[in-house]
């Protein structure tokens, strides 16, 4: 099940970035580092006790009269937006300057969205500072809480409210042991089309309206006798002229299909080539461990010759450098062409997720490796490697016990990974290489 989404609003300069570092626990930049991608400061994992949410940072919502400011109008949208997405919202207020006009809009707005809300009325900094709390009662939405983001003050009180607000806690059910894979990719691309395609029926709406997608539509999809679970993530929503604000929703809906998918077909539009968005739907797919197919779908719009898939792969490679391990199809929803060879890759990828090596035949892959490239010295001292083994799968994950970890230079670990490639294959799967030095196996 995919994590709770929790969305920070509020009118602006009230403290809504503030808090939203302060319940993540660091200080998030504008930029997010995942190989190849720069990553809106939008949205970041949090978790509060044994409760793990996503939570959604918003720009304030402004109600100005008659006002053509595009970047408010924009912001607004993006707020609104992020109320339709959230479970749960926290309502954050200013507690020195007292509830505004602003204010009793946003909560008329947030009364009648229907979802729960958690008022939180900020820069609470004194025992003084307490009454001033009360007169958030008038907004109608329940018990004010009063904190303070800056100084992590009645942090606890305001997590515990929202987390008791949660309908859908992750919890460890029966496995279900069926491939789930999700079509991701930016809106209008193509993903239910193609949904529709490998089903053979019309199972979900399609329309060149970006966003007729929703929700996300889970699927049983029989491959040669075998189930798998289509996720067609949701596009878009988008209102007319407002556009870049919009954008930042279909990344929010396509990272919560991620999670709980074990396959990941990144859908690419043939004739837009590779956008910042795919970069960064591709890019925590990437860093969440999943397996991942490149589809490049509308294949029959590109005026073709003997060497263009060759040099529109080489392209992608480039832009999505991070995923050169990932598979490649060239396909179209429309004619379907090569999609059925879709459902063959899936099940390689889920197989090559799921491969475990013993540790005899990896400790011959390490004294190879070493025979060919041995570890550089760190400051005059011998790095000694000692053995691998295979701890986890989904993704394959090793560990490499060495004398000092912090001696093993990163492009030693890219050699190694790439050695357990050319022996192993692990198409498709991204590969998790541990260091652990003699400190770290005693503790």
């Amino acid at each position: 099940m995919d994590k709770p989404l929790v969305a920070v609003v509020g009118r602006p300069n009230v403290g809504k970035s503030t808090l939203f570092n302060a319940i993540v626990n660091k200080r998030i930049s504008i930029v997010e580092d995942i190989p190849g991608v720069t990553r809106d400061r939008i949205y970041f994992d949090a978790e509060w006790l044994q409760y793990h949410f996503t939570l959604i940072d918003t720009g304030g919502i402004e109600f100005l009269a008659g006002s053509d400011n595009h970047i408010a109008i924009s912001t607004k949208a993006q707020a609104q937006l992020a109320i339709m997405e959230a479970d749960v919202i926290i309502f954050v207020c200013d507690g020195r300057t007292g509830v505004t006009n602003d204010d009793e809009q946003v909560a008329r707005l947030l009364r009648n969205c229907g979802k729960p809300v958690v008022l939180a009325v900020n820069k609470v900094d004194s025992p003084a500072q307490e009454m001033n709390v009360y007169e958030f009662y008038s907004l109608g939405l329940g018990e004010p809480y009063g904190i303070s983001a800056s100084n992590f003050l009645g942090l606890g009180d305001l997590l515990d409210a929202v987390t008791a607000a949660f309908t859908k806690v992750v919890t460890e059910n029966e496995p279900d042991e069926r491939v789930h894979v999700s079509l991701v990719g930016r809106p209008n691309v193509g993903k239910s089309s193609l949904t529709n395609a490998l089903l053979g029926e019309e199972r979900v709406i399609v329309s060149d309206v970006p966003g007729t997608t929703r929700d996300s539509i889970d699927t049983v999809w029989k491959h040669h006798g075998e189930e798998m679970v289509l996720i067609d993530t949701a596009g878009m929503r988008r209102k007319a002229k407002i556009d870049l604000p919009v954008e930042h929703y279909s990344v929010i809906r396509s990272l919560r299909a991620i999670d709980r998918s074990d396959v990941v077909v990144v859908v690419l539009d043939a004739v837009d080539g590779v956008t910042e968005q795919d970069t960064k739907i591709a890019g925590y797919a990437h860093e969440s461990g999943k397996g991942i197919i490149i589809l490049v779908n509308k294949w029959d719009l590109i005026e073709k010759d003997s060497k263009t898939a060759e040099a529109y792969a080489e392209t992608v490679r480039d832009k999505l450098a991070f995923l050169q391990y990932a598979p490649i199809l060239f396909a179209s929803a429309l004619t379907k062409q090569r999609i059925y060879r879709l459902g063959d890759l899936i099940k390689y990828v889920a197989e090559q997720q799921s491969m475990r090596v013993s540790t005899g035949v990896l400790n011959e892959l390490l004294a190879d490796a070493k025979l060919i490239n041995p570890p550089p010295m760190k400051n005059g001292n011998k790095v000694n490697l000692y053995y691998m083994t295979q701890v986890s799968v989904k993704p394959p994950t090793f560990v490499l016990f060495v004398n000092q970890a912090e001696w093993v230079h990163f492009s030693y670990v890219r050699f190694l990974e790439n050695r357990l490639r050319e022996a192993f294959g692990f198409e498709g799967s991204p590969i998790r290489l541990v260091i652990r030095g003699k400190k770290d196996e005693r503790e």
